[in-house]
């Protein structure tokens, strides 16, 4: 028997998208990805999504600093601590961080009703009513309604250095992390060209003491006026033909350094640093859609009418990361959670179908 929702993806979108239609009585099921999956370990993909990969979370309404632990421990199931626990971790007790958000959502769904499988799908099929959907273990399902809330994939630089220190002095969202007291008046290094680059180094100077910005050639690809801003801002120090070499640290502290290779010199350098923040654009996760659903020259879903999650194929709503090239924060992606699931419900109920 087909569902009536499937829901894919498992971060504030997904996760709100689910308890919307769980409380609806829609019985949404969740594809929530395959944590053994190394392509998703390495991606960013886990089950919780990119707030799996994030420590404190110092701007989702609600949740103010404090000691969050004896709360956790009533909210949540043992099943869902090893996603973000481990003995060699201990976590912070001064607010909530990405995973223990995430997981507090997903518990929140369970609780109202939504089936939860820990599977990538891998294919779906939207020429035909009800859609079909494929998991990576063969399992095939069909759905009268589909919510893609599969995120976007920050793009890193590769380095072996730059992964192991992500979390701790490593970062691709400057509004998330910058406010984190380790980079409070100490040296922070940005990396690219673009509008987002520089948006993100003027954003760091309100806490760094310093923003030095790596860029690749010797231009900014950033419109004239963020040029315009990050010359004139007094604590940004632009290099240019400069890329990072390796990321220095320690386990203690983390990030310490960077070392940065000019690339028509050759010439080396060392600037001391508290963090790395990477702003080289975001790779939405669409490619099991197998381009049966329009998306924008840059990669994302298109959502086709204002103000809804519609897409270009009707049943099938976006919502989160994967359709959001600009805000691209929790908050906002949960919003559109819950406008996917109610716009699935009405379509529903439109066909008559609930």
């Amino acid at each position: 028997m087909p569902e009536n929702v499937v829901i894919i993806g498992s971060g504030p979108a997904a996760w709100t998208a689910a308890i919307y239609a769980a409380r609806a009585n829609l019985r949404p099921l969740v594809f929530q990805g395959d944590p053994t999956n190394r392509k998703n370990q390495e991606n960013g993909t886990l089950p919780l999504g990119q707030l799996a990969l994030t420590t404190e979370v110092e701007n989702f309404p609600s949740w103010p600093a404090g000691d969050t632990r004896a709360y956790l421990k009533t909210a949540l199931d043992e099943s869902d601590w090893p996603y973000w626990v481990s003995a060699d971790k201990p976590q912070p007790t001064h607010g909530i961080n990405g995973p223990e958000l995430m997981a507090l959502c997903r518990r929140q769904a369970v609780n109202a009703g939504t089936r939860v499988e820990s599977k990538d799908v891998v294919e779906v099929d939207l020429s035909r009513r009800p859609f079909g959907v494929t998991t990576h273990d063969g399992q095939a399902v069909e759905a009268h309604a589909l919510v893609v809330a599969t995120g976007a994939r920050a793009n890193y630089l590769g380095l072996p250095s730059e992964d192991r220190y992500k979390n701790r002095g490593v970062s691709a969202c400057a509004v998330c992390d910058g406010a984190l007291p380790r980079f409070r008046n100490q040296p922070i290094v940005t990396v690219g060209g673009g509008d987002s680059a520089v948006e993100e180094a003027s954003y760091l100077t309100k806490f760094g003491s310093k923003v030095h910005l790596l860029v690749r050639r010797d231009a900014l690809r950033a419109s004239k006026v963020m040029q315009d801003r990050a010359r004139g801002n007094p604590k940004i120090e632009i290099l240019w033909h400069t890329e990072v070499d390796e990321v220095l640290g320690d386990e203690k502290k983390g990030v310490t350094g960077v070392r940065v290779k000019n690339n028509k010199s050759g010439e080396k350098a060392e600037l001391p640093a508290a963090g790395l923040f990477l702003a080289i654009g975001h790779t939405p996760n669409t490619g099991f859609l197998g381009g049966q659903v329009e998306l924008h020259p840059t990669g994302y879903i298109r959502w086709t009418t204002l103000g809804r999650t519609y897409t270009s194929v009707e049943g099938v709503f976006a919502a989160g990361d994967v359709a959001d090239d600009y805000y691209k924060q929790a908050v906002s992606a949960a919003g559109t959670g819950c406008m996917a699931a109610l716009d699935a419900e009405r379509y529903l109920g439109h066909h008559g179908i609930v």
